[in-house]
């Protein structure tokens, strides 16, 4: 059972999400992932004019005379929301820890698909895969999903997005569309996502918090890691420290985005302080005019 306040904020959630669907975002989301590839449909006699290629060579050497396959396009697709849950998603300096921010953009996400017919699924991942619902359609198992977005209790703090995608990639059979929706502060997963993109179309929603870019200079600070339990006490005052930290931030944000760049894994970027809407709706823009010029 779910306190009275949770399930307040999982339907104001849920009417401000299907808002914004049924605007702008819901065409602005079936405009750009339209689905993909073509699937078969039936076997029928040549006719002239037909493509001979599309010719179906067992069945016409039974039939002693040409039949093609005909094919349609496949629009449906496939959606999968890849969450970390771990205990640095838990951080902010705003009035949304990082986990609800990505919690409510996934629920537009969700909406968004659910509107289009499309199956979405979802996975919880931590130091290994927590939860799983499986790819579906329909305003109930949309409901489901934000849901277990909010109230889900991760029982590991640490991080592991490497198990998560090897655990998608292995119930995904067919060739979806993944969000992998985290903070990133993670190692070793790159050969992973990489593999993972080959076969499915990527998409990698990075989560970050204003404090994390650029620290308070309020002289000494006592910085607590959720998931390896460690603290350090920093000078946020000295002059090197500051320059330091920002050439760290400033040089880990340029290899993730010269690392996705160059694997085809397009990035939707989100923080803590909201207008997720807009985040969405440029990142729509963006992808729709790279998609044109391929």
């Amino acid at each position: 059972m779910f306190s009275r306040e949770v399930l307040r904020q999982i339907r104001r959630l849920q009417l401000r999400a299907r808002r914004a669907v049924e605007d702008p975002l819901g065409g602005a989301y079936r405009s750009v992932f339209k689905g993909s590839g073509i699937a078969f449909e039936e076997v029928r006699e040549y006719q002239p004019g037909d493509e001979i290629r599309s010719i179906d060579w067992n069945v016409t050497a039974r039939m002693g005379h040409p039949f093609i396959k005909r094919y349609i396009e496949e629009r449906e697709l496939t959606v999968m929301l890849l969450v970390d849950v771990s205990a640095s998603m838990g951080f902010t300096s705003t009035d949304n820890v990082k986990r609800d921010a990505l919690a409510e953009l996934a629920a537009l996400l969700t909406l968004c698909a659910v509107g289009s017919n499309d199956k979405i699924g979802l996975a919880l991942t931590t130091g290994k895969v927590e939860h799983f619902v499986p790819p579906r359609k329909g305003s109930r198992h949309a409901l489901r999903l934000i849901r277990d977005l909010f109230v889900w209790k991760p029982t590991d703090p640490t991080t592991n997005l490497a198990a998560g995608l090897d655990f998608v990639n292995k119930v995904l059979h067919r060739r979806a569309l993944i969000f992998v929706c985290s903070d990133f502060l993670d190692s070793d997963y790159e050969r992973t996502m990489k593999r993972v993109a080959r076969k499915h179309d990527v998409i990698a929603v990075t989560i970050d918090d204003p404090r994390e870019q650029a620290l308070p200079g309020v002289g000494l600070l006592e910085l607590f890691d959720p998931e390896t339990r460690r603290t350090v006490t920093v000078d946020t005052s000295d002059p090197v420290f500051k320059t330091a930290h920002a050439a760290l931030v400033q040089s880990r944000r340029q290899a993730f985005q010269q690392w996705t760049q160059a694997h085809g894994i397009d990035v939707l970027s989100v923080n803590t302080e909201g207008k997720h809407l807009d985040a969405l709706m440029r990142f729509f823009r963006q992808r729709q005019r790279r998609l044109r010029h391929l």
